[in-house]
């Protein structure tokens, strides 16, 4: 069993975002993604929110940095970010490798405490945590009359848009959502498996506890705001490569992409097939055809995953360079 194990954790998330991915498109007409590579889609703004893609992660890595330095670890800035890269694309094959195999990568090359690493991974999570809680918080509040008068002037109710939903869209729906829950099970019994030995618990302790202890508070709030501000506007730009997306406005992009953070909790590789269907459902109520919401979705999501892919590629080269640079200077980490 334990050697069937890994296989599981490869092919059942594939299997269930292929499944997704399979229902969402089935009738879809893909005539209309040729269009949208001959001409259909503005790419300009497709590049332009690149950089912010690729920033959220350079932040990330700057801000797991100075959580560990408290602590006494002190990886190079590069090695940090580099394992950042890799994690988001190591995640596109397991989901969820990328947590373990970041700090693997700075014990390798940095020699940084692996449990430490991964109780500094935990406290970025909670805090994560908190800043979606906040904006989601904050984004139904301020949609909530936009809800209701949308609802108002269409003449459309709750219950009757949810009666669109076919009764394979409500197992979508339930399945995912037993997904996540299972998911959270599943973290908390890895989390387990580091809390074995009394100086793990140890080093995992002080690593939640590290933010307390952090030089230069502000920096790190910055950078923590700054990650999800560029995610946002790493999905944002993206609204305005389609006529069907660009003139619905920041607070319509906000709750979409409030509901495809959520969406992505579902181990699928990248959130294939979950992000998917919950970003066009979102669209769909604001008005966007169903056609055109999957289209969007199916384009933006693939080329970002196409991103991450090419930031692993280049950690890839970059950590073999620090290595070779390291052994031929007899630098220790």
């Amino acid at each position: 069993m334990k050697r069937l194990r890994p296989i599981i954790q490869i092919l059942l998330p594939l299997i269930l975002g292929g499944a997704i991915l399979w229902w969402m498109y089935r009738g879809f007409d893909w005539a209309t993604l040729q269009a949208s590579f001959n001409g259909g889609v503005d790419w300009t703004w497709m590049w332009l929110s690149f950089p912010f893609g690729i920033l959220a992660q350079v932040f990330r890595g700057i801000r797991w940095r100075q959580a560990l330095q408290p602590l006494g670890e002190h990886p190079r800035l590069h090695t940090s970010i580099n394992a950042i890269f890799l994690s988001y694309a190591s995640s596109l094959v397991v989901p969820r490798a990328g947590e373990v195999l970041r700090c693997g990568v700075l014990k390798r090359y940095d020699g940084v405490s692996f449990s430490r690493g991964i109780g500094t991974v935990v406290t970025e999570r909670v805090i994560d945590m908190v800043i979606i809680a906040v904006l989601s918080t904050v984004v139904f509040l301020v949609q909530l009359p936009v809800f209701m008068d949308f609802f108002t002037r269409t003449g459309v109710s709750l219950s009757s848009f949810l009666g669109q939903f076919t009764p394979t869209g409500w197992i979508v729906t339930v399945v995912s959502g037993v997904f996540i829950v299972l998911m959270g099970i599943y973290l908390l019994r890895r989390y387990e498996l580091f809390t074995r030995t009394r100086s793990v618990l140890i080093d995992l302790r002080d690593g939640l506890l590290s933010i307390r202890r952090i030089d230069g508070m502000a920096f790190f709030l910055f950078n923590s705001v700054a990650i999800w501000v560029c995610y946002f506007l790493h999905f944002y730009l993206t609204f305005f490569c389609f006529k069907s997306t660009e003139g619905l406005g920041l607070d319509v992009a906000l709750v979409a992409f409030v509901v495809g953070t959520f969406a992505v909790l579902v181990p699928t590789p990248n959130g294939a097939g979950p992000w998917h269907f919950a970003v066009k459902t979102v669209l769909m109520l604001y008005g966007v055809a169903g056609t055109e919401g999957a289209l969007f979705a199916l384009v933006v999501h693939s080329v970002q995953t196409l991103l991450v892919a090419a930031l692993g590629l280049y950690a890839v080269v970059a950590l073999m360079m620090t290595g070779q640079r390291q052994s031929s200077l007899n630098i220790k980490p």
